[in-house]
């Protein structure tokens, strides 16, 4: 094990890492990480990484954009800051509510901003129960998530989200929030089940726990099109036209949680539009501001909007905010963010390049450890079996897809894994070139991990 250094020895007595086994944290140190610069990150000793991961799938323009730090220092300059409470505005917000508006995957009437995924689905949740009670149903407040998926981590947020990690000792979920069946075909299909037939089956047990709940108890359904944290599964194409169908029977109210598909991420604007999805409202943060500015939004609809202006007649007050809603230094960098998207055509450029990302990553599941490549736009990730034929997976306990990532990050790459599922989401400037630098990588830390499983005797 190699000596820590000061730097190292001083985060670990000051510093509290989320998403990390802490025990572990202090044999171990941090990896400090000291600047970035297009696609690269370079760390305290200078080596240069590629970051695999869009940080933690948010820096869609890469790092050092001068652009965005520029918007972001003229913005303070100008407003440091000020509040958006008793009707109080800037420039900043009302032109980025317009261009949010214009770009929407689904009718949208209002923008209301947070600072975060979590708070954006935990504001879903606040407003969906606030409408209902607006309309006279208070018994319709049940949320319905799925198993596997990521919403965030505040209580409502974390309740929605359906990894046990999220849940365990920390007394989630709370009440009406119900999780269904995650729509990963590989790990989910019955043997001699069509994709076809896995996705009826997947809309008919949705339907099943929407009826057995009570359809007047059912209040929204949240979804991400692809899901990030829980192992990028991407579902297939006619998964969400069937839940729609489902949906819109029972009048149970879409959330489409965009917050790592939005802004190019799938080849279009919105995964949403990506996977035919016909959402009520959806859920934006990361590369909303290209993680410059930590900013999110969600989009209201007219109905919940005059729900709201009914509510606030009656209470007084729309009773909701944060200090930090529609901070104008993050307006300002949102709305440069999303000009660069514009003018320099980025959805475009991912569908350019997406086919030779897909085509390195699907070639990789030739490889003897992977049973599983899947991806879509510049998304994906290679599922890591003991067992190619069977699929079967290896013990959890023996942290194949952390070694792996540890081996990856010795090579010059950072990414993540979520089990034995290994993620990629580079910035999405990423270049041809620069993707086969990435997956020449990951082709040499699979041999590896492949050499040290069989060394550990780990498929045993």
């Amino acid at each position: 094990m190699a000596q820590l250094s000061n730097m190292a020895h001083r985060d670990i007595e000051t510093v509290l890492h989320p998403y990390t086994n802490l025990a572990r944290h202090r044999e171990v140190g941090p990896l400090i990480l000291n600047e970035g610069r297009g696609i690269y990150l370079y760390d305290d000793k200078g080596k240069r990484y590629i970051e695999g991961l869009a940080g933690l799938w948010c820096t869609a323009l890469g790092y050092g954009n001068e652009e965005i730090v520029e918007a972001a220092a003229q913005a303070m300059r100008k407003l440091s800051f000020t509040n958006v409470f008793g009707g109080k505005s800037h420039d900043g917000v009302i032109e980025l509510s317009e261009k949010l508006k214009e770009i929407a995957p689904c009718p949208t009437s209002k923008i209301l901003f947070g600072t975060s995924g979590s708070e954006a689905n935990d504001m879903q949740m606040k407003l969906t129960w606030y409408y209902n009670n607006a309309r006279g149903r208070p018994e319709k407040k049940k949320f319905i998530s799925r198993m596997r998926g990521y919403h965030g981590v505040t209580i409502a947020s974390g309740s929605l989200t359906g990894l046990p990690m999220v849940h365990t000792d920390f007394d989630l979920p709370i009440k009406n929030v119900l999780h269904t069946a995650c729509p990963h075909y590989y790990r989910g299909g019955q043997e001699g089940e069509t994709e076809e037939q896995f996705t009826d089956r997947m809309a008919k047990d949705l339907e099943d726990l929407i009826q057995r709940e009570g359809p007047e108890t059912v209040a929204a359904f949240i979804a991400e099109p692809v899901m990030g944290a829980g192992g990028v599964v991407v579902p297939p194409m006619s998964y969400f036209p069937k839940i729609n169908a489902v949906l819109e029977k029972y009048d149970v109210r879409f959330i489409a949680d965009e917050v790592i598909c939005g802004f190019g991420r799938t080849g279009n604007w919105f995964g949403t539009e990506t996977f035919g999805m016909k959402a009520t409202s959806i859920s934006m943060a990361k590369a909303i501001t290209s993680a410059y500015f930590p900013m999110s939004a969600i989009t209201i609809e007219e109905d919940l909007y005059q729900a709201m202006v009914d509510e606030s007649k009656k209470i007084g007050t729309f009773g909701h905010g944060f200090t930090y809603t529609a901070h104008p230094v993050g307006c300002a960098v949102a709305l440069k963010t999303i000009e660069i998207y514009q003018r320099d055509k980025i959805v475009e450029h991912v569908r350019k390049v997406a086919p030779v990302f897909k085509a390195r990553l699907d070639k990789l599941a030739e490889h003897p450890l992977v049973g599983e490549a899947r991806g879509v736009g510049l998304i994906g990730a290679l599922e890591l079996v003991a067992d190619k034929k069977t699929k079967r997976a290896f013990d959890p306990k023996k942290t194949v897809g952390a070694t792996c990532v540890n081996f990856l990050q010795e090579l010059g790459l950072i990414n993540r894994a979520m089990g034995d599922s290994v993620a990629f989401c580079p910035p999405l400037i990423i270049t041809t070139e620069e993707i086969h630098e990435m997956f020449d990588m990951v082709g040499a830390a699979l041999d590896q991990t492949e050499a040290w499983v069989r060394k550990e005797n780990l498929r045993q």
